[in-house]
């Protein structure tokens, strides 16, 4: 669901523009600084922003924030001639002009400071050009390639996205019959981000795939509590119709 913020102009910070002129320099004491820990990161997905790029720069925030900082869409944040714009949160710190990946990954160098550096920045970019790859190579139904691509990912220990990175994986070895594996990159998954619903239905995906029905059946249910709407999803009704078809038949008394 779209979250809709209130017209803020809070000022950026100097190291996500260009060095500050002489005037800017004498009001540099009324700057806004960060004071707490960022939590969450909001695109502004309206109008003009969304023609300056802004869905690209939400999926490429999304595949590069550390696990615990949300990556959501929002409403207007102003300032539309310099989209694509977000903001981040709880300080409310506004960010224009971040309509590239190369921008992104400033952002979160800028946002993070010690946890982000330099050589991070290149890591995790290559990083999300590998899982967007195996992304594809998925659609396609080549899962050993794409199992390939993200432990390639993996190797390069981005700062970011990691959880999804696992996650993917997950997916690609369930669908070799790596069942096992595929069980180790969800719970992996999970460690990362304990409220990660996608990787809850990976979990309990790979139970169902291992006939633990009732581990299944609780994965399902967590994933449920964390995000109703995916009770919605056309995938996640027929995975809760195969986990029922196997309750049944393991109710029913067996063959002579």
């Amino acid at each position: 669901m779209e979250v809709i913020l209130p017209n803020w102009t809070f000022p950026i910070p100097y190291s996500l523009t260009a060095p500050p002129g002489p005037r800017a320099r004498r009001r540099s004491h009324h700057r806004r600084r960060f004071t707490a820990e960022i939590e969450e990161i909001r695109v502004c997905t309206n109008r003009t922003c969304r023609r300056q790029g802004s869905f690209q720069t939400l999926e490429t925030l999304t595949g590069l924030a550390p696990a615990n900082v949300a990556v959501k869409s929002c409403g207007c944040l102003g300032r539309c001639g310099a989209g694509p714009n977000l903001v981040a949160l709880p300080d409310g710190v506004v960010v224009s002009h971040c309509g590239t990946a190369a921008r992104a990954a400033e952002v979160m160098v800028a946002l993070y400071g010690g946890v982000w550096n330099s050589g991070d920045t290149k890591k995790s970019l290559e990083a999300l050009a590998l899982r967007k790859k195996a992304e594809k190579e998925m659609e396609n139904g080549n899962f050993s390639e794409a199992e390939l691509l993200l432990s390639q990912a993996i190797e390069l220990k981005p700062t970011g996205g990691v959880h999804i990175i696992y996650k993917d994986r997950s997916i690609a070895r369930l669908a070799l019959h790596r069942y096992s594996e595929a069980l180790e990159d969800a719970k992996e998954a999970l460690t990362l981000s304990t409220q990660y619903c996608e990787a809850y239905i990976c979990q309990g995906d790979a139970f169902l795939a291992m006939d633990q029905l009732d581990l299944a059946e609780k994965s399902y249910l967590t994933a449920l509590d964390i995000d109703p709407s995916v009770r919605r999803s056309k995938s996640f009704k027929a995975r809760v119709a195969k986990l029922q078809e196997k309750l049944t038949a393991g109710n029913m008394p067996a063959c002579d």
